[in-house]
């Protein structure tokens, strides 16, 4: 598996639209590797940035995030359960 950008915070409105939040994550036992495999059943991941409880997973295109939205949202990983995985709409 090839080294996953931490880039996911352009303001690019194309790339805003393909980006998910996972908010309540259990970021000392899911490491940025654990988010990229659970997320990449949904498509092509192109960036994952974790920081302390949440993180954000950047897909090559729109649809992919929306379907990672409804499959993922209160999973429970680590014993948390995800409960804040939401789709970015671009709002400028």
């Amino acid at each position: 598996m090839g080294k996953i950008s931490n880039v996911t915070n352009n303001t690019d409105p194309v790339s805003v639209r393909s980006r998910v939040f996972v908010g309540n994550l259990n970021t000392m036992l899911v490491s940025k590797e654990d988010v990229r495999a659970i997320f990449a059943r949904y498509g092509d991941v192109i960036g994952v940035s974790t920081h302390r409880g949440y993180a954000f997973v950047q897909y090559s295109n729109e649809a992919a995030a929306r379907n990672a939205v409804a499959g993922e949202d209160q999973r429970i990983y680590a014993g948390q359960e995800i409960g804040e995985t939401q789709y970015w709409e671009y709002t400028r």
